[in-house]
């Protein structure tokens, strides 16, 4: 991993939109992530539309959101500290070969017609406490498979990635429910892992960051993270900005079968299209990244994309036309991938390298750790109020953090212009 002083004004300057893939390393990440990420939006479809089809239900789609991110609320205190400590390399190694063993179980009870909700509750949890550990490691990896001038490029390159798949897997998830059943691409999921795998095994293992002689305790050092980020006043008003928009985000995915079937009157591939539209304007957004070239304002990004996802997340809410609400859901993709990636890319940027595992775990923690929350919540608002009011409230109440974001943008100048 290339080291040494950081060169005059390196983050602000990138000569082409893909400059970091001159790097061996990565391109071998970025290449096996590419297969295994697109088999892994066509199990979260399969999944979602399974629990609908056996259940019916808006709080058992909410239960099994909380299931497969709780695991990332509750030990992300202590992930980062040990993601520090171990080979991160290996660590991959380890949580993709157990997502391939979870998605195989999965797959063969469906196949085999014995699946109850239970299992699939189980399999959430196992995941999820998987992904606890895997999150934060790749995070860190891509830091570590790039220089901090070509970090910027590298993230927004992954969330293209990242966005590309959520548009390919979902879409292609539709018709594969419909002619192949969920079990079916649940297999195909577990046969994507061998990609990452793969390019994993041919990763040489990066430098450890943890830099102390004589360790702590994993709580203590956790502690001096949460400490860190409390201290830091940019770094903390990101975070809290993303742990709202994740915890209402989950309005649009929790609901979507919901809607997909009784207000839009369609069936799996309605449900495809639109986590698919939500993809292909995560996927837009990403292009958008890639092409700057400097990180100045990127903070004043953060704020329009957040009120950019409030409003179109009300808009959809109200929208009762399948193309209107494709439209609304572009933008609302559009807006979330902004505002996380650049929330990323800051954090990554401005993270001290004895630091990164833990920063980036309580990052996870606010990225995805509110999203269980947010399942249980949306679930239970929308037995309560209805889907369309449920929604109306996420948009409202994600507008609102944005807003309360930009006025505290003046409070720190030296992040708004590096």
């Amino acid at each position: 991993m290339p080291k040494g002083p950081r060169p005059k004004g390196a983050s602000d300057s990138v000569s082409h939109p893909f400059q970091s893939l001159r790097h061996r390393n990565f391109r071998l990440f970025i290449s096996g992530q590419l297969v295994s990420m697109v088999g892994t939006w066509i199990q979260l479809f399969a999944q979602s539309w399974l629990v609908y089809r056996i259940t019916g239900s808006a709080t058992a789609l909410g239960l099994i959101a909380f299931a497969s991110q709780a695991p990332i609320l509750l030990l992300s205190s202590v992930t980062g500290v040990i993601v520090e400590r171990l080979d991160t390399r290996r660590l991959l190694l380890a949580t993709q070969t157990l997502s391939l063993l979870l998605a195989l179980g999965l797959g063969s009870l469906v196949v085999l017609h014995t699946v109850q909700f239970w299992h699939v509750l189980v399999a959430a949890i196992g995941l999820g406490l998987v992904n606890a550990f895997d999150y934060p490691a790749r995070q860190v990896l891509v830091a570590g498979l790039v220089p901090k001038n070509d970090l910027m490029n590298a993230i927004a390159l992954n969330s293209t990635l990242i966005s590309g798949a959520r548009v390919v897997g979902p879409a292609i998830g539709g018709f594969l429910v419909a002619m192949l059943g969920e079990g079916g691409c649940f297999m195909l999921n577990a046969l994507s892992y061998a990609g990452v795998i793969w390019a994993l095994t041919l990763i040489p293992g990066l430098p450890r960051n943890h830099t102390n002689a004589h360790q702590n305790n994993a709580l203590h050092e956790a502690g001096e993270g949460f400490g860190f980020v409390a201290r830091n006043l940019p770094i903390r008003h990101m975070l809290l900005l993303s742990g709202c928009l994740s915890l209402l985000g989950t309005a649009y995915t929790v609901l979507g079968p919901i809607y997909a079937d009784h207000v839009l009157r369609g069936g799996p591939r309605t449900f495809g299209l639109l986590l698919s539209a939500a993809g292909t304007g995560a996927l837009a957004a990403a292009f958008t990244l890639i092409m700057r070239r400097s990180t100045h304002g990127l903070p004043t990004w953060v704020a329009g994309a957040s009120l950019l996802f409030g409003a179109a997340l009300t808009g959809f809410a109200r929208s009762h036309n399948l193309q209107l609400s494709l439209v609304f859901l572009v933008l609302v993709g559009f807006g979330f991938m902004i505002q996380m990636t650049s929330v990323n890319t800051l954090i990554q940027e401005r993270a001290p390298d004895h630091f990164r595992g833990r920063i980036m775990s309580i990052y996870a923690l606010m990225n995805l750790g509110m999203v269980p929350i947010g399942g249980l919540l949306v679930g239970y608002l929308a037995k309560l109020l209805g889907p369309i009011s449920t929604m109306t409230l996420a948009g409202t109440l994600s507008s609102i953090a944005g807003l309360a974001y930009m006025v505290n943008l003046p409070r720190w100048p030296k992040l708004a212009s590096p």
